[in-house]
Protein backbone atom coordinates (compact mmCIF):
# COMPACT_ATOMS: atom_id res chain seq x y z
CA UNK A 1 0.00 0.00 0.00
CA UNK A 2 1.27 3.15 -0.99
CA UNK A 3 0.62 7.20 -1.25
CA UNK A 4 -1.84 7.71 -4.02
CA UNK A 5 -4.02 11.18 -3.79
CA UNK A 6 -4.04 14.12 -1.28
CA UNK A 7 -7.12 15.98 -0.83
CA UNK A 8 -6.56 19.34 -0.26
CA UNK A 9 -9.15 21.19 2.45
CA UNK A 10 -10.95 24.34 0.92
CA UNK A 11 -11.27 26.56 2.82
CA UNK A 12 -7.91 26.35 4.38
CA UNK A 13 -4.95 28.94 5.09
CA UNK A 14 -5.68 32.79 5.41
CA UNK A 15 -8.65 33.76 7.12
CA UNK A 16 -10.11 37.58 6.32
CA UNK A 17 -8.81 38.66 9.96
CA UNK A 18 -5.40 37.35 8.41
CA UNK A 19 -5.31 39.27 4.93
CA UNK A 20 -6.61 42.11 6.66
CA UNK A 21 -3.60 41.99 8.79
CA UNK A 22 -0.73 41.44 6.50
CA UNK A 23 -1.74 44.03 4.27
CA UNK A 24 -2.24 46.68 6.66
CA UNK A 25 1.47 45.98 7.27
CA UNK A 26 2.54 45.64 3.74
CA UNK A 27 0.50 49.04 2.79
CA UNK A 28 1.85 50.43 6.16
CA UNK A 29 5.07 50.23 4.67
CA UNK A 30 4.71 52.08 2.02
CA UNK A 31 2.87 54.84 3.51
CA UNK A 32 5.20 55.56 6.88
CA UNK A 33 8.93 56.16 6.68
CA UNK A 34 10.76 52.95 8.33
CA UNK A 35 11.32 51.38 10.47
CA UNK A 36 7.78 50.33 11.21
CA UNK A 37 7.01 48.47 14.31
CA UNK A 38 4.74 45.78 15.31
CA UNK A 39 4.14 44.52 18.69
CA UNK A 40 4.30 41.26 18.54
CA UNK A 41 3.40 38.71 15.92
CA UNK A 42 1.49 40.36 13.36
CA UNK A 43 -0.14 36.82 12.97
CA UNK A 44 1.20 33.64 14.04
CA UNK A 45 2.97 32.49 11.23
CA UNK A 46 7.31 32.17 11.29
CA UNK A 47 6.94 32.97 7.80
CA UNK A 48 4.98 35.62 7.85
CA UNK A 49 6.69 37.60 10.22
CA UNK A 50 10.23 36.88 8.83
CA UNK A 51 9.24 37.54 5.24
CA UNK A 52 7.60 41.39 6.85
CA UNK A 53 11.03 41.33 9.04
CA UNK A 54 13.02 41.20 5.25
CA UNK A 55 11.17 44.40 4.20
CA UNK A 56 12.32 46.43 7.00
CA UNK A 57 9.30 45.82 9.55
CA UNK A 58 10.77 45.63 13.18
CA UNK A 59 9.32 43.07 15.84
CA UNK A 60 8.35 43.92 19.81
CA UNK A 61 7.86 42.54 22.59
CA UNK A 62 6.83 45.42 24.28
CA UNK A 63 6.24 49.38 23.27
CA UNK A 64 9.52 50.34 25.58
CA UNK A 65 11.01 49.08 22.77
CA UNK A 66 9.66 51.47 19.91
CA UNK A 67 10.81 54.98 20.17
CA UNK A 68 8.90 57.82 21.40
CA UNK A 69 7.08 59.56 18.41
CA UNK A 70 7.07 56.39 16.01
CA UNK A 71 4.45 54.44 13.89
CA UNK A 72 3.33 51.29 15.25
CA UNK A 73 0.99 48.49 14.60
CA UNK A 74 -1.04 46.13 16.92
CA UNK A 75 -1.44 42.63 15.37
CA UNK A 76 -4.34 40.91 14.40
CA UNK A 77 -4.80 39.10 18.09
CA UNK A 78 -5.90 42.53 19.97
CA UNK A 79 -4.38 44.47 22.83
CA UNK A 80 -5.29 45.48 26.43
CA UNK A 81 -6.27 49.50 27.33
CA UNK A 82 -3.28 49.53 29.05
CA UNK A 83 -1.20 48.62 26.13
CA UNK A 84 -3.39 51.55 23.66
CA UNK A 85 -2.43 54.11 26.83
CA UNK A 86 1.08 53.77 26.78
CA UNK A 87 0.88 54.18 23.03
CA UNK A 88 -0.67 57.68 23.71
CA UNK A 89 1.71 58.61 26.25
CA UNK A 90 5.14 57.72 24.09
CA UNK A 91 3.09 59.69 21.32
CA UNK A 92 3.01 56.64 18.97
CA UNK A 93 1.11 56.65 15.67
CA UNK A 94 -0.86 53.04 16.25
CA UNK A 95 -2.47 51.60 13.31
CA UNK A 96 -4.73 48.69 14.75
CA UNK A 97 -4.67 45.49 13.16
CA UNK A 98 -6.99 43.64 15.44
CA UNK A 99 -9.14 41.77 13.68
CA UNK A 100 -12.40 42.50 13.64
CA UNK A 101 -14.10 39.58 15.38
CA UNK A 102 -11.78 39.97 18.60
CA UNK A 103 -12.69 43.50 18.75
CA UNK A 104 -16.39 42.31 18.70
CA UNK A 105 -15.19 40.17 22.01
CA UNK A 106 -13.83 43.37 23.64
CA UNK A 107 -16.81 45.10 23.12
CA UNK A 108 -18.78 42.55 24.39
CA UNK A 109 -16.68 42.23 27.50
CA UNK A 110 -17.23 46.46 27.89
CA UNK A 111 -20.92 45.65 27.77
CA UNK A 112 -21.38 43.27 30.57
CA UNK A 113 -18.54 44.61 32.74
CA UNK A 114 -21.30 47.73 32.67
CA UNK A 115 -24.02 45.62 33.67
CA UNK A 116 -22.63 44.20 36.66
CA UNK A 117 -21.83 41.10 35.33
CA UNK A 118 -19.39 38.56 36.23
CA UNK A 119 -17.43 37.66 32.58
CA UNK A 120 -16.03 33.72 32.41
CA UNK A 121 -13.76 34.10 29.26
CA UNK A 122 -13.25 30.50 28.33
CA UNK A 123 -9.71 30.94 26.38
CA UNK A 124 -5.85 29.57 27.01
CA UNK A 125 -4.18 30.93 29.44
CA UNK A 126 -1.32 33.24 28.18
CA UNK A 127 -2.51 33.85 24.45
CA UNK A 128 -2.24 37.19 23.48
CA UNK A 129 -5.89 37.60 22.29
CA UNK A 130 -6.59 36.80 26.10
CA UNK A 131 -4.13 38.76 27.59
CA UNK A 132 -6.07 41.60 25.37
CA UNK A 133 -9.16 40.43 26.48
CA UNK A 134 -9.11 40.02 29.58
CA UNK A 135 -7.41 43.63 30.08
CA UNK A 136 -10.91 45.26 28.68
CA UNK A 137 -12.76 44.17 32.21
CA UNK A 138 -10.26 42.36 34.88
CA UNK A 139 -11.97 42.84 37.63
CA UNK A 140 -14.93 41.53 36.04
CA UNK A 141 -13.60 38.84 34.26
CA UNK A 142 -12.16 35.17 35.45
CA UNK A 143 -10.28 32.59 32.76
CA UNK A 144 -11.05 28.86 32.41
CA UNK A 145 -9.52 26.25 30.22
CA UNK A 146 -11.87 23.24 31.22
CA UNK A 147 -14.95 21.82 31.97
CA UNK A 148 -13.41 20.82 35.23
CA UNK A 149 -12.67 24.52 36.12
CA UNK A 150 -16.34 25.17 35.87
CA UNK A 151 -16.79 23.46 39.31
CA UNK A 152 -14.69 26.14 41.21
CA UNK A 153 -16.14 28.85 39.32
CA UNK A 154 -17.77 31.29 42.59
CA UNK A 155 -19.15 34.13 41.21
CA UNK A 156 -20.35 37.29 43.40
CA UNK A 157 -24.15 36.78 42.23
CA UNK A 158 -24.84 33.59 40.30
CA UNK A 159 -27.56 35.69 38.70
CA UNK A 160 -25.42 37.63 36.78
CA UNK A 161 -22.78 35.70 35.28
CA UNK A 162 -22.02 35.69 31.10
CA UNK A 163 -19.30 34.09 29.09
CA UNK A 164 -17.19 34.57 26.18
CA UNK A 165 -14.91 33.20 24.01
CA UNK A 166 -11.27 32.89 22.75
CA UNK A 167 -11.92 33.29 18.66
CA UNK A 168 -9.30 29.96 17.81
CA UNK A 169 -10.56 27.81 19.82
CA UNK A 170 -12.25 23.62 19.52
CA UNK A 171 -16.00 24.32 18.49
CA UNK A 172 -16.82 20.78 19.95
CA UNK A 173 -14.76 21.65 23.00
CA UNK A 174 -16.04 24.83 23.61
CA UNK A 175 -19.40 23.87 23.55
CA UNK A 176 -19.11 21.53 26.10
CA UNK A 177 -17.51 23.72 28.59
CA UNK A 178 -20.54 25.89 27.91
CA UNK A 179 -23.14 23.20 27.98
CA UNK A 180 -21.88 22.79 31.16
CA UNK A 181 -21.69 26.22 32.13
CA UNK A 182 -25.68 26.87 31.89
CA UNK A 183 -26.00 23.48 33.77
CA UNK A 184 -24.21 24.96 37.12
CA UNK A 185 -25.65 28.72 36.39
CA UNK A 186 -29.02 28.23 34.33
CA UNK A 187 -29.22 32.27 34.26
CA UNK A 188 -25.45 32.87 32.92
CA UNK A 189 -25.47 34.66 29.45
CA UNK A 190 -23.55 34.68 26.22
CA UNK A 191 -23.38 36.88 23.07
CA UNK A 192 -25.87 36.98 20.50
CA UNK A 193 -23.59 34.95 18.09
CA UNK A 194 -21.03 32.73 18.52
CA UNK A 195 -17.52 34.09 19.41
CA UNK A 196 -15.59 31.28 17.53
CA UNK A 197 -14.34 32.82 14.20
CA UNK A 198 -15.95 31.88 10.96
CA UNK A 199 -12.54 30.33 9.41
CA UNK A 200 -11.85 28.59 12.68
CA UNK A 201 -15.25 26.79 12.43
CA UNK A 202 -15.03 25.95 8.46
CA UNK A 203 -11.46 24.88 9.02
CA UNK A 204 -12.44 22.74 11.78
CA UNK A 205 -15.44 21.23 10.10
CA UNK A 206 -13.15 20.80 6.80
CA UNK A 207 -10.92 18.64 8.80
CA UNK A 208 -13.70 16.42 10.26
CA UNK A 209 -14.95 15.32 7.37
CA UNK A 210 -11.58 15.16 5.31
CA UNK A 211 -11.05 12.40 8.04
CA UNK A 212 -13.28 10.20 6.67
CA UNK A 213 -11.49 9.83 3.95
CA UNK A 214 -7.82 10.63 4.77
CA UNK A 215 -5.57 8.28 6.64
CA UNK A 216 -2.99 11.30 7.71
CA UNK A 217 -3.73 14.63 8.05
CA UNK A 218 -0.90 17.33 7.38
CA UNK A 219 -1.42 20.51 9.14
CA UNK A 220 0.57 23.72 7.39
CA UNK A 221 0.69 26.00 10.59
CA UNK A 222 3.46 27.14 13.21
CA UNK A 223 3.45 25.65 17.00
CA UNK A 224 2.13 29.13 18.50
CA UNK A 225 -0.81 29.11 16.36
CA UNK A 226 -3.87 28.29 18.45
CA UNK A 227 -5.99 27.51 15.72
CA UNK A 228 -3.82 25.05 13.63
CA UNK A 229 -3.53 23.24 16.98
CA UNK A 230 -6.50 22.67 17.18
CA UNK A 231 -6.84 21.63 13.63
CA UNK A 232 -4.36 18.72 14.59
CA UNK A 233 -6.87 17.66 17.51
CA UNK A 234 -9.73 17.50 15.67
CA UNK A 235 -8.36 15.42 13.23
CA UNK A 236 -7.10 12.93 15.92
CA UNK A 237 -10.75 13.11 17.63
CA UNK A 238 -12.27 11.92 13.77
CA UNK A 239 -9.76 9.27 13.60
CA UNK A 240 -7.29 10.45 11.54
CA UNK A 241 -3.08 10.49 12.41
CA UNK A 242 -2.03 14.15 12.47
CA UNK A 243 0.98 16.06 12.25
CA UNK A 244 1.57 20.28 12.99
CA UNK A 245 4.17 21.20 10.31
CA UNK A 246 5.63 24.86 10.00
CA UNK A 247 6.63 23.75 6.31
CA UNK A 248 6.99 20.79 3.93
CA UNK A 249 10.69 19.89 5.35
CA UNK A 250 9.30 19.06 8.53
CA UNK A 251 7.33 16.03 6.78
CA UNK A 252 8.61 12.58 7.69
CA UNK A 253 8.45 9.41 4.99
CA UNK A 254 7.86 6.94 8.12
CA UNK A 255 4.15 8.81 8.63
CA UNK A 256 2.61 7.65 5.24
CA UNK A 257 3.45 3.76 5.63
CA UNK A 258 0.40 2.54 5.01
CA UNK A 259 -1.79 5.23 3.87
CA UNK A 260 -3.36 5.61 0.27
CA UNK A 261 -4.56 9.05 1.03
CA UNK A 262 -3.42 12.02 2.58
CA UNK A 263 -5.30 15.62 3.77
CA UNK A 264 -3.89 18.88 3.63
CA UNK A 265 -4.98 22.04 5.25
CA UNK A 266 -3.87 25.10 6.84
CA UNK A 267 -4.29 27.42 9.58
CA UNK A 268 -5.76 30.48 9.49
CA UNK A 269 -2.30 32.46 9.47
CA UNK A 270 -0.37 29.98 7.05
CA UNK A 271 0.08 31.49 3.79
CA UNK A 272 -0.73 29.32 0.61
CA UNK A 273 2.59 29.19 -0.92
CA UNK A 274 3.29 27.04 1.74
CA UNK A 275 0.54 24.40 1.11
CA UNK A 276 1.68 24.10 -2.52
CA UNK A 277 5.08 23.03 -1.75
CA UNK A 278 3.68 20.48 0.94
CA UNK A 279 1.44 19.56 -2.34
CA UNK A 280 4.59 19.10 -4.57
CA UNK A 281 6.61 17.14 -1.96
CA UNK A 282 4.18 14.70 -1.67
CA UNK A 283 3.22 14.40 -5.23
CA UNK A 284 7.13 13.44 -5.38
CA UNK A 285 6.78 10.22 -2.68
CA UNK A 286 4.46 8.97 -5.16
CA UNK A 287 0.35 10.99 -4.66
CA UNK A 288 -0.47 11.21 -8.50
CA UNK A 289 -3.91 12.88 -7.82
CA UNK A 290 -4.27 16.02 -6.26
CA UNK A 291 -8.14 16.74 -4.99
CA UNK A 292 -9.70 19.69 -3.71
CA UNK A 293 -11.82 19.04 -0.59
CA UNK A 294 -14.41 21.75 -0.52
CA UNK A 295 -16.58 21.75 2.75
CA UNK A 296 -18.30 25.48 2.34
CA UNK A 297 -17.45 28.71 0.98
CA UNK A 298 -16.11 32.07 2.13
CA UNK A 299 -16.53 35.16 1.26
CA UNK A 300 -15.77 37.45 3.80
CA UNK A 301 -13.81 40.49 3.58
CA UNK A 302 -12.84 43.30 6.30
CA UNK A 303 -11.62 47.11 5.66
CA UNK A 304 -8.29 48.68 6.62
CA UNK A 305 -7.98 50.84 9.85
CA UNK A 306 -10.16 54.31 8.42
CA UNK A 307 -6.34 56.36 9.76
CA UNK A 308 -4.07 53.78 7.45
CA UNK A 309 -6.95 54.23 4.95
CA UNK A 310 -7.08 58.15 4.32
CA UNK A 311 -3.24 57.93 4.82
CA UNK A 312 -3.11 56.07 2.03
CA UNK A 313 -4.98 58.01 -0.23
CA UNK A 314 -3.70 61.01 0.49
CA UNK A 315 0.00 59.80 -0.41
CA UNK A 316 -1.51 58.19 -3.17
CA UNK A 317 -3.20 62.34 -4.20
CA UNK A 318 0.39 62.92 -4.02
CA UNK A 319 1.96 60.78 -6.27
CA UNK A 320 -0.53 61.09 -9.08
Amino acid sequence: MALEKVLLAKPRGFCAGVVRAVDIVNIALEVYEKPLYVRKEIVHNRHVVEELRGKGTVFVDTLLEVPSGATVVFSAHGVSPEVREKARAKHLKVIDATCPLVTKVHLEALKYAREGYTIVLIGHKGHEEVVGTMGEAPEHMVLISTREEVEQLRPADPARIAYLTQTTLSLDETREIITVLRERFPLIVGPPSEDICYATQNRQESVQAMAKHAGLILVVGSANSSNSNRLVEEAKKSGARSYLIDDYRNIQAGWFEGVQVVGVTAGASAPEVLVQEVVDHLKTLGAAAVEEFETTKENVHFALPANLASDLEAKTRVGA
